[in-house]
C-alpha cells in the first residue's frame, strides 16, 4: 500500500512540477507581448540599435514580432499603428525604415520602377543611412540588402542577411527577410537551412523562439521531411498554440500525405488561436479548402471561397491572399465546377498588379484572374508589359521570367483558348524548373494539376500517355488522393486500359 502512495505521490509532484514550468513558461511567452525592448537590451543581445528613442526602440521590437508572428497587436493599432509609432517616436531611425520599406515590398508586392513612393522611401532610407556614422555594421548590411531587394536583386540580398546572420544568428529581422526571400525563389533547402545555421544559438527563453522553431518546422516540410516537420510544428504550438505558422506547417504535411479528414479537423478544432494571425488566417483558410476540392466536396470549398477566402483578400489586399483567391477559384475550375461571376470580382482585386512583375508567381496568378474574367485587353496589356520588363529590365525575377514565365504564361493563354496540345508543348520541357518561380509545394500544385488535365484534353495520345505517367508519379509521392484517383479514372477511360 505504502509503495502504492508513493508511486501516485511522486505522479502527483512530477506533475505539478511539468505544469509550474509551463506556466511560467507561457507566462514568460505572453509577457514578451508587452515587455517591449529597450536600446539597453538590444545591446545587451549583441544587437544595437542607432536610436535614443526608447519608444521607437520597442516599437522596433513590436514590428518585428507582429511580422514573424503574422499578427496585429490591436494594442498597438496593429503592424500599420505599430510602424507610425515608431518613426514618429524617431523619424530618424535607419532600423525603422530598412524594416518599413521591406514589409512594402513583401506584402503589397510594390514595385520600385512604379512606384515613386517607394522610390522615395528607399532613397531616404540610404541617405539617412549615410548620414549617420555611428550606425552599426550589420544596420549598414541590412540597407545595403534593402536597396539590392528594391533594386529586384533577391539573391544578392539574401547572400548579405547571410553575412549579417553568419555574426548575429539572433537577428530575427534578417532571418525572417532571408526566410521569406528563400520561399520567393522556391529555395526549399534554403527555407530549411537558414534556420538550422542558426537554431542551436537559441535558447528556449530567448523573445521570439518558438516562432524560430516554427520557421523551421516549414522548412522540414518543403524538404519532404513531414515526421520532422510535424513533431517540430507541434513543439511550436505547445509553446505558443496561436503560432498560425505552426499551424500552417501542419497544413502542409497534412496535405501532402493526403491526411485531408485530419486537417479539416485540425483547422476546425484550433480555429480560435489560428485566426488571431490575421495575415495568415486567409492562407490556412484556403488550406482548408484544398482539403475539401481533393475530397470532392466542392459546395464546401466554394462556401469558404466565398465566406473566408474571397472577403478576407479584399479587405487585407495583400499579395499573399490575393494569389489565394486566383488559385482556389482556378482549381475548382479546373475541377469542372461551375464558378459563375466570381471571377469579376477577383480580378477587381488584381487588376492593378498588372505591371508589378515582382514575382512569376504572383504574375501567373493575376494573369489567371484576367483569363478567367474574360478581359482580353488586360491580358494584352500584361503580356506587353511582361515583355518590355524582360527586354529592358534586369535581376534575379526578370532572368526567371525570361527562363520559365513566359513559357508558363503562354500556357495558361493557349488553355483559354482550348489549344492543350499546345499547353503540354509549353509547359513539360520547363517542368522540372517551375520550383523556380517561388512558393511552397502545395501552391505549385496548381500547375502539376493544369498540365495534367491539359494532357488528357489534347488531342495527342502521346499526351495521354504523358498524362497517366505523370499521375503515377503523383500517385507514389501521395497515395491517399482522391482527386489523383478521379483524373487516373479519366485518363485509363480515354487511352481504354
Amino acid at each position: 500500500m505504502s509503495i502504492c502512495h508513493i508511486t501516485i505521490w511522486h505522479i502527483i509532484i512530477i506533475m505539478s512540477i511539468i505544469y509550474l514550468v509551463n506556466r511560467n513558461y507561457h507566462s514568460e511567452t505572453a509577457n514578451m507581448y508587452s515587455n517591449w525592448r529597450s536600446p539597453q537590451d538590444w545591446r545587451s543581445q549583441g544587437l544595437d540599435l542607432n536610436t535614443t528613442s526608447t519608444d521607437a526602440s520597442k516599437m522596433f521590437d513590436a514590428i518585428v514580432t507582429q511580422y514573424t508572428g503574422w499578427y496585429d497587436d490591436e494594442n498597438l493599432g496593429g503592424m500599420t499603428g505599430t510602424l507610425n509609432k515608431m518613426l514618429v517616436a524617431d523619424p530618424d531611425f535607419v532600423m525603422g525604415h530598412v524594416v518599413r520599406n521591406g514589409l512594402e515590398l513583401l506584402g503589397t508586392g510594390s514595385n520600385i520602377r512604379l512606384c515613386s513612393r517607394l522610390q522615395d522611401d528607399v532613397s531616404r532610407m540610404v541617405k539617412l543611412s549615410s548620414m549617420q556614422p555611428s550606425l552599426t555594421q550589420r544596420e549598414q548590411k541590412h540597407v545595403a540588402a534593402l536597396v539590392a531587394w528594391s533594386n529586384g536583386e533577391m539573391e544578392q540580398a539574401s547572400n548579405v542577411w547571410e553575412d549579417i546572420l553568419v555574426d548575429h544568428p539572433n537577428d530575427v529581422l534578417a532571418l525572417k527577410f532571408a526566410y521569406d526571400n528563400y520561399f520567393y525563389l522556391g529555395n526549399s533547402n534554403q527555407i530549411r537551412d537558414c534556420v538550422a545555421r542558426v537554431l542551436p544559438m537559441w535558447k528556449p527563453t530567448m523573445p521570439l523562439y518558438g516562432y524560430i522553431v516554427s520557421m523551421h518546422s516549414f522548412g522540414l516540410e518543403e524538404t519532404n521531411l513531414y515526421s520532422e516537420a510535424e513533431n517540430a510544428a507541434r513543439t511550436a504550438l505547445s509553446i505558443n498554440p496561436k503560432d498560425g505558422w505552426a499551424t500552417h506547417t501542419l497544413c502542409h504535411v497534412m496535405e501532402m500525405m493526403g491526411r485531408q479528414h485530419e486537417g479539416i479537423y485540425m483547422l476546425e478544432k484550433t480555429g480560435q488561436y489560428w485566426q488571431t494571425c490575421g495575415m495568415l488566417a486567409c492562407h490556412n483558410f484556403w488550406h482548408w479548402a484544398l482539403y475539401y476540392i481533393e475530397l470532392g466536396d466542392y459546395e464546401t470549398a466554394l462556401s469558404l471561397f466565398d465566406e473566408e477566402v474571397t472577403k478576407r483578400a479584399i479587405s487585407s489586399g495583400a499579395m499573399l491572399d490575393i494569389v489565394d483567391i486566383c488559385s482556389l477559384l482556378y482549381r475548382l475550375q479546373l475541377e469542372g465546377v461551375s464558378v459563375e461571376d466570381r471571377w469579376e470580382k477577383v480580378y477587381d482585386v488584381c487588376k492593378s498588379h498588372l505591371h508589378d512583375h515582382i514575382l512569376t508567381f504572383n504574375d501567373m496568378h493575376i494573369l489567371i484572374s484576367c483569363l478567367g474574367a474574360g478581359q482580353k485587353q488586360a491580358v494584352k496589356e500584361m503580356m506587353d508589359s511582361i515583355e518590355v520588363f524582360v527586354r529592358e529590365s534586369k535581376g534575379t525575377n526578370r532572368d526567371i521570367t525570361a527562363e520559365v514565365g513566359s513559357q508558363l504564361f503562354q500556357a495558361f493563354i493557349a488553355y483559354n483558348d482550348e489549344d492543350y496540345s499546345k499547353v503540354v508543348d509549353l509547359i513539360n520541357p520547363v517542368r522540372s524548373k517551375i520550383i523556380k518561380i517561388g512558393g511552397s509545394h502545395a501552391q505549385r500544385d496548381l500547375i502539376n494539376q493544369f498540365l495534367i488535365q491539359a494532357a488528357i484534353k489534347s488531342n495527342k495520345k502521346t499526351h495521354h500517355n504523358l498524362a497517366r505517367a505523370l499521375l503515377n508519379e503523383r500517385k507514389l509521392l501521395k497515395p491517399s488522393s482522391p482527386l489523383t484517383d478521379r483524373l487516373t479514372d479519366k485518363v485509363m477511360q480515354i487511352l481504354g486500359d
